[in-house]
């Protein structure tokens, strides 16, 4: 059984890491922050498993530890030069930018250039919710589907998401364009496991279930012709107008390359309350759960769920329980902790 560790020891830990890595202490807390919560929703493949490659960039150099983040306005809409920083803080700072302009002008649109691998794009939806307002968010990523009829890779798996203010648990939808995200098949590959048939083709365009030769390969998109729409439109709005790289220019940190990948994203914040008052927003929502969840249930269904809801469970578990931490993972961070000086997790 992995190791379980409560979120704040985790965020502890990661935040004195990026700090010796040379982030300043509070940009450091909002990765940490950022990292932790997603590896609390369940969200492994995105959250603190990302932590050594991120630290890596940051010491050869790849990722600017200490960005001076630009941003220019045209009323409602702002540009954002992440300077190659962290993308968790990019694209953290990035959202607060977009719901600040929504209070505004009642939405708040932000693209951004010149970011890193930013994890889990419901992160940043989530924080537009909890202000009363749908986020939504785009990134475009290092190549992995190819477009539809391809053998090779052309688009990244450009995740798509939402957040709907609802409560304390807002309603989150967080997809990518592949039928599985790449960090799914990243840790397999890590861990040695097998993936599923289905998921992805090798190299030559043959199906394969060998994580490594998927690594080599392509990722399928999710439903065929409309997962390779969703890309397109996903690299259109996170890579093409945000001036960023795009498709196969998009540079990948798991190589040896030390040029910054350029990924780009976009963010939206929109002011429910220039729609409609808040609370009848909030009974309409209510209401629509409500009916969703008694509509009658598939054979072996155990319940309906609301997009989120698993994650909300999940994090309730482990706030309770801790974090688990796999065993190659914990291995990994804690050589790291040892060659800054730093307590190890034990």
């Amino acid at each position: 059984m992995n190791p379980r560790y409560s979120p704040q020891a985790l965020e502890d830990f990661c935040k004195a890491l990026l700090v010796a890595s040379g982030v300043p202490e509070s940009e450091a807390l909002i990765v940490s922050s950022v990292l932790v919560d997603t590896s609390l929703e369940g969200i492994d493949t995105h959250g603190i498993s990302r932590l050594p490659i991120y630290l890596s960039c940051l010491l050869n150099g790849r990722i600017n530890p200490k960005p001076s983040i630009q941003k220019k306005f045209n009323d409602a809409v702002a540009v954002v030069d992440g300077d190659n920083g962290l993308g968790q803080l990019v694209a953290y700072r990035s959202m607060a930018l977009a719901v600040d302009l929504a209070k505004v002008y009642g939405l708040g649109f932000v693209t951004v250039k010149n970011s890193n691998h930013f994890g889990a794009a419901s992160t940043y939806c989530k924080m537009a919710a909890h202000e009363g307002m749908i986020g939504q968010a785009y990134t475009n990523s290092p190549c992995g589907i190819p477009p539809w009829g391809g053998k090779n890779p052309y688009f990244g798996t450009n995740p798509i998401s939402y957040g709907f203010p609802n409560g304390d648990q807002p309603v989150v939808v967080d997809m990518s364009s592949s039928i599985i995200a790449r960090g799914k098949i990243i840790l397999a590959a890590k861990e040695g496991r097998s993936i599923p048939k289905g998921w992805a083709i090798d190299q030559y365009g043959n199906s394969t279930t060998d994580a490594e030769a998927a690594l080599q390969g392509a990722v399928l998109p999710v439903g065929g012709p409309k997962g390779y729409a969703l890309a397109l439109a996903a690299e259109v709005m996170s890579g093409i107008i945000s001036g960023s790289k795009y498709g196969t220019h998009v540079g990948w940190i798991y190589d040896d390359s030390l040029e910054p990948v350029n990924i780009g994203h976009s963010f939206f914040a929109i002011d429910i309350s220039r729609l409609m008052p808040l609370r009848d927003y909030a009974q309409r929502m209510t209401d629509m759960i409500g009916e969703i969840k008694s509509v009658p249930r598939a054979d072996e269904v155990d319940a309906i769920r609301i997009p989120g809801e698993r994650r909300q469970s999940i994090a309730e578990e482990r706030k309770k329980d801790g974090i688990p931490i796999n065993e190659g993972l914990l291995q990994e961070l804690n050589e790291l902790a040892v060659k800054f000086d730093l307590l190890i997790l034990e």
